[in-house]
């Protein structure tokens, strides 16, 4: 198998765990943050990421785009966004739109949900094309991977902990996600690092169908671990990650660092400042 592929899904694995749990706060404020992925001593990825929570619904975007040799390689950019409600402390998602190039390739998904389940509107290329398709059964009462985010935002800030697990459908693979409050730790200072106290949050998130074709199953099904740092971006402001190491076979700890942050559509403030 060529290892620029599963390298290339662990990355795109980061952005779904960078806004995994919050913390409570005052008052809902869109939080835009930028990170930077590190993996072999090398950045190889930047996302810019914005959650906005209310009372009344969510709205959560993903904005990612390769950077130095995986670029070369595996380049791309991606745009994932979602609209949605919430039923209780259930999120219900209306509208997931993910769009890109990717490798040189368009690449198209659209998701709505009528009733509350999902339905594929958009699929580009075609699933069938790549993958097995997950069962209609296995499919029912799951949310996107971004929906699956503000869930566990929300309730962190409702309870002050991380711990939690979810279901996601992202048209193409089923997913699932653990996290567990492990205390917290101190960060000191560095130069462009952030530094300060972080709620310290174990994840574990696993593959359950949707494989690709050409895999080796028994491979895509073994879990992947990594731990989440939640603090302060700013003295006041509300907690989000400020650092995540995830661990993948190929290229041993891809870690995402807080770069810089602010609210969204205003200069942001470099971490570490």
């Amino acid at each position: 198998m060529n290892p620029v592929r599963p390298a290339r899904l662990a990355l795109l694995a980061v952005p779904a765990l960078l806004f995994l749990t919050g913390a409570p706060s005052a008052q809902a404020q869109p939080i835009a943050a930028t990170y930077t992925v590190q993996a072999v001593g090398m950045t190889v990825m930047e996302v810019n990421a914005t959650l906005d929570i209310t009372e009344a619904g969510y709205t959560v975007e993903f904005r990612t785009r390769t950077r130095g040799v995986v670029a070369a390689f595996s380049g791309g950019t991606l745009v994932t966004r979602v609209e949605g409600v919430w039923e209780g402390d259930r999120a219900r998602p209306r509208r997931y739109v993910s769009e890109g190039v990717w490798r040189g390739e368009n690449r198209r998904t659209v998701i709505e949900w009528p009733g509350n389940q999902p339905a594929i509107r958009a699929m580009v290329p075609p699933n069938d094309e790549e993958r097995e398709t997950v069962p209609e059964d296995a499919r029912r009462n799951t949310v996107d991977n971004l929906s699956a985010i503000a869930q566990l935002v929300r309730q962190a800030r409702r309870t002050g902990n991380c711990d939690g697990s979810l279901r996601a459908f992202d048209g193409r693979r089923l997913s699932e996600t653990t996290a567990r409050s492990r205390g917290r730790e101190q960060f000191a200072p560095a130069r462009d690092e952030w530094s300060g106290t972080a709620l310290r949050c174990d994840f574990e998130g696993r593959f359950l169908a949707g494989f690709r074709k050409d895999e080796d199953r028994e491979a895509a099904r073994r879990p992947q671990t990594g731990t989440a740092w939640l603090g302060e971006a700013a003295p006041g402001r509300p907690l989000i990650p400020v650092r995540i190491d995830s661990v993948n076979r190929w290229f041993g700890t891809i870690s995402a660092r807080l770069a810089s942050f602010g609210p969204p559509g205003e200069a942001q403030a470099r971490a570490g400042n």
